[in-house]
């Protein structure tokens, strides 16, 4: 990965890893944007990124949310929500926090970067991100690996398992190696996720308004979610393409990297 940048988001610094395009590729070509997990980061996503820029021929830029990787912590995580007239914000996520993401820090980020039709690329979290950004916004086009188009019990019950995980076994020495403040990283995520009020959460109507073309990758073995997640997406997006990979959990890129991308290059070629 390239050496980070730290981009100010008044007060709020959130690291950023820009990936050059190719030599010879075309300059013209919409950049490739990463969107990370519920526990990613730049770091976390190692060096797939650069491997996928260079099977499409196009520049790519990384970045990680507020409180995760090396991009500022959020002030006591587990506390009471609250949004500080500077714009920054502390407490627990709320159950808007994909769509706040979405529509507000991402275009902000695109709008710093002059980027104003990009390939957004996300997983788990970071592929509702772009779902939903997608939906309100134009984009060149858009991949979903494991999304999250609505709550399902298979997802609850694999939160709480990597909660008690977390407390109990090395998954936070692990963790740590990711995240300045691996708390807050891992915090903000379990308990949103666990919250009774997040069960609600369901973008299948949201996303219905995407135009832009758009792949869908999901795993199999995917303990976080069932095919449901990209069998409705497809009910709502009729024109979204589907890739179903054997041998696969939540994360296709790690699982099947070559799959992954030549799956993505040929999408974005056609």
């Amino acid at each position: 990965m390239p050496a980070m940048q730290r981009v100010d988001m008044d007060g709020v610094f959130l690291e950023v890893a820009q990936i050059p395009a190719p030599t010879g590729a075309g300059a013209a070509l919409p950049p490739l944007v990463f969107l990370h997990e519920g526990l990613g980061s730049v770091d976390m996503w190692r060096d797939w990124p650069a491997s996928l820029c260079a099977a499409t021929g196009r520049a790519g830029i990384v970045y990680s949310r507020q409180g995760y990787g090396r991009s500022s912590p959020v002030a006591d995580v587990r506390g009471a929500p609250r949004r500080h007239p500077d714009g920054t914000r502390s407490g627990r996520l709320q159950p808007d926090y994909m769509h706040r993401e979405a529509l507000e820090v991402l275009p902000r980020l695109l709008a710093r970067w002059g980027i104003e039709r990009p390939v957004l690329v996300g997983h788990s979290d970071g592929a509702t991100i772009a779902l939903i950004h997608a939906a309100h916004h134009p984009v060149a086009a858009c991949v979903a690996m494991a999304p999250h188009v609505m709550v399902e019990d298979i997802s609850v019950q694999s939160i709480d398992e990597a909660r008690r995980a977390f407390e109990s076994t090395d998954l936070r020495q692990r963790l740590a190696r990711y995240h300045d403040d691996v708390q807050a990283a891992f915090w903000q995520w379990n308990d949103v996720w666990l919250s009774p009020a997040f069960r609600d959460f369901d973008i299948r109507d949201e996303v219905r308004a995407i135009t832009a073309p758009l792949l869908a990758i999901q795993g199999v073995d995917d303990q976080y979610g069932t095919m449901a997640q990209v069998d409705d997406l497809a009910g709502a997006v009729p024109h979204a393409r589907l890739l179903k990979l054997a041998a696969c959990g939540h994360s296709p890129h790690r699982d099947q990297p070559l799959a992954v991308n030549q799956a993505i290059a040929a999408f974005l070629q056609a």
